[in-house]
């Protein structure tokens, strides 16, 4: 993808200035270290050298102008790179052609390229130095030009058998010198993306820690008015001489209170997490147990959503924290629930596979679109207006949690509804205890469509 962002603008803009001073102290180096003063006796040489500077000056108003548009940027920074090439070409023939020390700057453009569009910059500026060098010296040896008319003769190798070996060196010294900058550009990329993975999970710690000092206090805080709010509505509503819109309006608060309730216990498990404790889990009969309960909720216990099993009725035995993986369980199937309309149904199946489970839980709600994917699984995030985003926060929590155990979270988006595919390892498998375990930075948590599959935090 072409990068257009603010780092390569700065990048650039920097080069261009850095190119500008540069050029300044060439010039000055030219005309009274090597030219020693006395521009009288080399008129060529220094019109040559005068020109080329005055032209890459030209090109550095061209580069700013462009770079004020914002547009292209990487297609600017390939321009700079074979331009840079062309200048220091022209000074190599003045300073001596194929022998001349100035050959040193293809190597400068190499590092360079490297640091505006990193291992791709370097190429291309090893590629076009070597070329534009190789055009300078075959024009030499045949005799297409020749030395400027002011400078000696002796400084300069003319022949085909003497240019043979400052040319191989040199484009020797090129391609390493952009083999170098382009691994560091690379090492250097990629340890900045994990640091800005670490510093992202760092802000995410800081966010679960000050969550778990407020929900710490709110429990508390909040779970006893709830419990005497519950307990005084249920004998309220029992209570002779309601009417039927009283008995609703009771109905509501309870369910309001019930809601709360579930609330303030996803934020306790998303700030205190727990060290998964595994053992062989029966994950079949955890689901039926999940399903049995989510049946008696909320819209499920109304008829309005209707909370399904399929899958073996024997034991599927997976390795796992029991209680955490019926948390996982619990609130995939409670979003499910949430997610879809009135006179629909949400499956939980289980299919098993001769190493791995599949638990997958399927709504028919309006499915996730690819902008929704990429967030779905962040605490606070929700598109439900009575939603706090937590639920799916916990799953992608105690999944990454179970990451040595092979566990994983997939979600399959369709046209209308969604596929949530929790997959574990059979604690029966033969090889199971020979599998090699998972790092806990390998990524748990991935988003796919269509059978595919990519990583969350990418």
């Amino acid at each position: 993808m072409e990068e257009t962002d603010d780092r390569l603008s700065n990048r650039l803009a920097w080069i261009t200035g850095l190119r500008l001073g540069f050029l300044t102290l060439l010039l000055v180096a030219t005309a009274f270290f090597y030219l020693r003063g006395q521009l009288a006796l080399y008129p060529t040489s220094q019109g040559i050298v005068f020109f080329t500077i005055g032209g890459a000056f030209a090109q550095a108003a061209a580069y700013a102008t462009w770079l004020r548009s914002r547009k292209n940027l990487r297609r600017l920074a390939e321009l700079q790179i074979v331009a840079d090439q062309i200048t220091w070409t022209a000074i190599v023939y003045v300073s001596g052609g194929p022998t001349s020390g100035a050959t040193s700057f293809y190597g400068l453009t190499c590092l360079v390229g490297a640091i505006l569009i990193g291992l791709r910059g370097a190429t291309l500026a090893s590629v076009s130095g070597i070329a534009i060098f190789t055009m300078l010296c075959a024009a030499l040896g045949f005799g297409w030009i020749s030395p400027p008319r002011d400078q000696s003769a002796a400084n300069y190798v003319v022949t085909l058998e003497g240019i043979v070996y400052p040319l191989a060196v040199n484009a020797l010294g090129i391609v390493v010198v952009a083999l170098l900058a382009g691994y560091l550009a690379e090492r250097l990329r990629r340890t900045g993306g994990q640091l800005a993975i670490a510093q992202e999970r760092a802000l995410a710690a800081e966010r679960l820690a000050i969550l778990g000092r407020i929900a710490a206090g709110l429990a508390h805080e909040i779970r006893n008015p709830l419990g005497s709010i519950s307990g005084s509505i249920e004998m309220l509503r029992d209570a002779p001489g309601l009417t039927e819109e009283d008995r609703r309006l009771c109905d509501i608060v309870h369910r309001e209170a019930a809601r709360l309730n579930h609330l303030v216990s996803d934020m306790m498990d998303l700030a205190r997490p727990k060290k998964p404790e595994p053992e062989d889990v029966d994950v079949g009969a955890l689901a039926r147990e999940v399903v049995e309960l989510a049946s008696r909720s909320e819209r499920s216990g109304s008829g309005d959503v209707t909370v399904v099993y399929e899958g073996p009725e024997g034991a599927v035995l997976a390795r796992c924290d029991a209680a955490q993986m019926r948390q996982v369980l619990w609130n995939l199937v409670r979003n499910g629930v949430q997610a879809t309309g009135a006179g629909t149904k949400v499956v939980v199946s289980i299919a098993v596979a001769s190493e791995r489970i599949e638990l997958a839980v399927t709504d028919e709600g309006p499915g996730i679109s690819p902008e929704t994917k990429e967030k779905i699984f962040d605490a606070f995030f929700t598109t439900r207006s009575h939603g706090a985003g937590i639920g799916l926060a916990v799953v992608r929590r105690i999944v990454e949690d179970h990451a040595s155990l092979g566990v994983t979270i997939d979600v399959r988006a369709a046209p209308t509804g969604a596929t949530f595919v929790l997959g574990l390892a059979r604690a029966d498998a033969p090889g199971r205890r020979n599998l090699p375990a998972r790092s806990p930075q390998d990524p748990a948590v991935t988003v796919g469509a269509n059978g595919r599959s990519r990583t969350a935090e990418s």
